[in-house]
């Protein structure tokens, strides 16, 4: 698979799973009632994030919203944060990752900030597809919850023969697209962090030398191809090697023919 093909199905997948978590976030459905016990109902319970609503046999829909912050159990009021960060999160994703596609040209901008920029869109998908698969999973937990306390407070202590009239509530529609919606962001980012491998460039082995000019208090000289600057002194302390008496500047000056006769 191609760069541009890899970046631009991850850009897709993800705008599809944007949009769902947006979807399921405004449903209505993330909780519904349970018909199990009675199938024949003149009024349909359900329940969203932001209101709940009644649904007579007649066709007629009321919704009341949740006037009240505190009042609100704070499973429900995580879900919502969760949900909230995960499509700040991939907007702000979807926002960069449009600027760093491959066929989306804009002033001088190289290979490496494409990539860099594809690498934080995908990150951000990827932690927004996790906040939303999280957020869906911790009100399913809950409702699960529910379902089976209600289940059990059903009987009376007569032997369980009398059943009590109470409402219970499964799972909605919202929270299959969550799952579903937030399983497609997660993918969409693994594809954009694939995608920039290919678009940054590679190194090079070659290691670059530096060359400088010399200097113009510079003096060099034939005999051990040693500078010297014109604050260092003329004089030079002799050494003695085998036996005859030689400067320190013939003593580093490489070797001639003479020498090995």
């Amino acid at each position: 698979m191609s760069v541009t093909t890899c970046q631009g199905l991850g850009f897709v997948v993800s705008l599809l799973g944007i949009a769902g978590v947006i979807a399921a976030t405004c449903m209505d459905q993330w909780s519904t009632q349970d018909l199990y016990n009675n199938p024949v109902t003149a009024v349909f319970n359900y329940q969203g994030l932001w209101r709940s609503c009644v649904r007579e046999s007649s066709g007629f829909t009321e919704c009341r919203g949740y006037f009240t912050l505190l009042g609100l159990p704070a499973m429900l009021q995580a879900v919502r944060a969760l949900m909230i960060v995960g499509i700040v999160l991939s907007v702000i994703g979807l926002l960069v990752a449009i600027f760093a596609l491959k066929c989306i040209r804009m002033g001088n901008m190289d290979d490496s900030a494409k990539a860099k920029m594809t690498l934080t869109s995908g990150i951000m998908f990827i932690i927004a597809g996790l906040c939303a698969i999280a957020g869906v999973s911790v009100f399913a937990n809950m409702l699960v919850t529910n379902f089976w306390m209600s289940t059990a407070s059903m009987f009376t202590s007569m032997g369980g023969m009398v059943q009590t009239v109470q409402t219970r509530y499964t799972f909605g529609a919202a929270l299959f697209v969550g799952w579903v919606a937030g399983g497609l962001t997660l993918i969409g980012g693994v594809l954009m962090c694939i995608a920039c491998r290919g678009l940054a460039p590679e190194e090079t082995n070659y290691k670059a030398v530096s060359y400088h000019a010399s200097g113009h208090n510079v003096a060099y000289r034939p005999g051990g191809f040693k500078a010297s600057s014109g604050f260092e002194s003329n004089t030079r302390n002799k050494k003695i090697y085998d036996g005859g008496a030689r400067t320190e500047d013939e003593g580093q000056s490489p070797p001639s023919k003479y020498d090995y006769v």
